[in-house]
């Protein structure tokens, strides 16, 4: 038996120790909302609820994992039986399942961002969409458009004149182009990250029998980070739990800043209405940072118009005060922040131990070129992202058509890798093909002219051996890299390095028992880093300084944070202050940002800098911090 009252605090024993019915947890920043979902699932196992009745939904699959892996131990192995996964995970489950319910085929292919865009460029120069027209907008530009769209439940039209007026005389072709790709992915059985949300929210609202099958299944469902949820998925949630209504959510609405995403604040500031009798629990002690950052960040919260009442403390004292720092230019911001890391190091105070975060990915340039000069290493969060890398995409495009002989992406891609193929070329193969219907045998039997038939002569023979109902997934790895080495070397001087990325994508493979598994594993919840970051860092973890978006740093914290360019017009930036909900969310970030510090925080602006823009000068602080009392927040001016 598990003494809940001897480690939790009362609040965190109450949401733990609730039975029936809808719960809200509004968890502070470090305030054990994870240790509180830990261990309410322990509690229902111990208390003799069916594991398999509970369901477990995260933004993450890591998450899920960590939590029931921490439930086991708290318990037992009954634990492990509890459904955990993210939103997408738990969608694409059900849809294998029943995606016929909804006239789909349960062999559907998921497609990542990467190849949305690709298939964005086939149909652009298939129907001549912006051709010769620089003006008109990029594949990812119309790929968040598209998704947007589905995010926020509005139209394509809705979203050009909301967020891209600029783009309204494109109009007419963005739509056209948005039905051209809706048919093709439905007419190839592909399904992008969206449509996942939206089929088995179609799914649940057209078919009651198999909404109320689930409803029976999971008895108790419980939600991480309920903030960050967009319409559709509060959507699924609400049908879902229709029958019992036992739905645990827990979130901030003051860290809800992914609105660019779809996620929506109002689905956790209006809970209560949609489900009747909800009870609220608030989660105020902070287990991460010293009081007077806590002070801060209640001060900067406390100027939300819209928010759940709250007041974080701790135990922790601290002696500092945040010092918000007027530097006289850029340039004297970093030198600021790079003479204070200096002082921390000798104080003890490991690099890894400190972030430098920002609003915008540019607004640490300055600094990056500082730190270089002065030799620090520091790893900037972001960027290019292993499963992007054109030769991952290139060894998963094979294994692909082998599973999906429809994925028209994935054939250009292939196809475009063979010596002296070009777009029209790979067009015309494929046609070829599809004409055959005979899958990837079609290449073999398709009327193909003598000169194309011998480039793509090895190809056939590749994809033809490729047997997934014999061969095992890393085994069907071996025979793609054993064909595509040989272009690797060809194609990229670094290849080496590339040739490393891909022997741990094997490695990967290795773990997985269908190609259908680890194709969707790749598209949902793909690795992130590539091999030579992972293995071959030369600079020790703990000697490494963190440069962050402020997006990427939700969830993480540091001894010492950095907040730079707290500039009014930057941040917030110029085009927030003019919508009230766009500033809203920029005060919310700023509060993440804050609340990432366990004992320092340091808030620096430059003060003067002419905007060609606005044709205006900047001087003046955020306006989430002007006017903040010096007993909460200290001044400093360097030059």
């Amino acid at each position: 038996m598990i003494a809940y009252k001897d480690v939790l605090n009362q609040p965190q024993y109450a949401a733990v120790s609730f039975n029936d019915g809808p719960l809200l947890v509004i968890a502070g920043a470090g305030s054990g909302k994870t240790r509180t979902l830990t261990y309410r699932v322990a509690r229902l196992v111990q208390d003799g609820i069916s594991p398999a009745s509970i369901l477990l939904l995260t933004f993450t699959r890591r998450a899920s994992q960590e939590m029931l892996n921490r439930a086991s131990e708290l318990l037992d192995e009954r634990c492990e039986g509890v459904s955990g996964g993210t939103f997408h995970s738990f969608a694409n489950a059900v849809l294998r399942k029943y995606a016929a319910f909804i006239g789909l085929d349960n062999a559907f292919t998921i497609i990542d961002r990467v190849d949305m865009e690709h298939l964005i460029s086939i149909l652009k120069k298939e129907s001549g969409a912006g051709l010769k027209d620089r003006s008109f907008p990029k594949n990812r530009t119309l790929a968040s458009i598209f998704s947007a769209s589905v995010n926020k439940v509005l139209s394509v039209d809705d979203i050009i004149y909301e967020d891209h007026p600029h783009l309204s005389q494109h109009m007419d072709t963005m739509v056209n182009l948005h039905n051209d790709y809706q048919q093709y992915k439905s007419g190839h059985s592909l399904l992008d990250y969206d449509d996942l949300l939206i089929c088995l929210h179609r799914l649940l609202n057209e078919d009651a029998d198999i909404r109320n099958r689930l409803a029976a299944a999971y008895q108790y469902i419980m939600v991480d980070e309920y903030q960050d949820t967009n319409q559709v998925q509060a959507e699924i949630l609400y049908l879902l739990t229709q029958q019992h209504q036992n739905i645990m959510v827990v979130g901030d609405d003051s860290q809800s800043i992914y609105a660019f995403r779809g996620a929506a604040v109002e689905n956790i500031l209006s809970f209560p209405n949609r489900y009747a009798g909800t009870t609220i629990i608030r989660l105020e002690e902070n287990y991460r940072s010293v009081q007077p950052v806590l002070t801060l960040t209640n001060t900067i919260i406390d100027r939300a118009p819209r928010k759940y009442t709250k007041t974080l403390f701790s135990t922790i004292e601290g002696d500092n005060l945040p010092v918000l720092v007027r530097a006289g230019s850029e340039n004297s911001q970093s030198r600021f922040v790079i003479d204070k890391i200096k002082d921390l190091s000798l104080q003890g105070v490991r690099l890894n131990e400190i972030a430098v975060l920002f609003r915008a990915g540019f607004h640490s340039f300055d600094l990056e070129i500082e730190l270089s000069r002065e030799a620090f290493p520091f790893i900037k969060v972001g960027g290019f992202k292993f499963m992007d890398s054109a030769h991952i995409k290139d060894v998963l495009a094979h294994l692909k058509v082998v599973y999906n002989a429809e994925d028209t992406i994935s054939w250009y891609r292939i196809l475009l890798l063979l010596d002296r193929i070009g777009p029209k070329s790979a067009r015309d193969i494929f046609r070829a093909v599809q004409k055959q219907q005979h899958g990837v045998k079609g290449l073999k039997t398709a009327a193909l002219s003598d000169r194309i038939s011998k480039r793509v002569a090895d190809l056939a023979d590749l994809l033809i051996a490729m047997d997934p109902g014999r061969m095992t997934v890393s085994a069907l790895g071996e025979v793609v890299l054993s064909y595509y080495l040989p272009i690797l070397k060809k194609k990229y001087d670094d290849h080496p390095k590339r040739a490393r990325d891909l022997d741990q994508l094997l490695a990967i493979m290795e773990r997985y028992q269908s190609l259908e598994s680890f194709l969707t594993d790749m598209a949902i919840e793909p690795p992130t880093t590539a091999v030579d970051e992972t293995f071959s860092m030369t600079i020790p973890e703990d000697q490494r300084l963190t440069l962050s978006t402020i997006h990427s740093a939700k969830g993480l914290e540091w001894h010492t944070v950095f907040i730079i360019w707290a500039l009014d017009g930057r941040f917030p930036s110029a085009h927030a202050i003019n919508k009230q909900e766009d500033l809203e969310e920029e005060l919310r970030l700023m509060y993440v940002a804050a609340t990432r510090a366990k004992e320092n925080l340091f808030i620096t602006y430059p003060g003067q800098l002419f905007d060609r823009i606005s044709g205006s000068f900047l001087n003046r602080p955020s306006r989430f911090l002007d006017q903040i009392p010096l007993d909460v927040l200290a001044r400093e001016t360097v030059y």
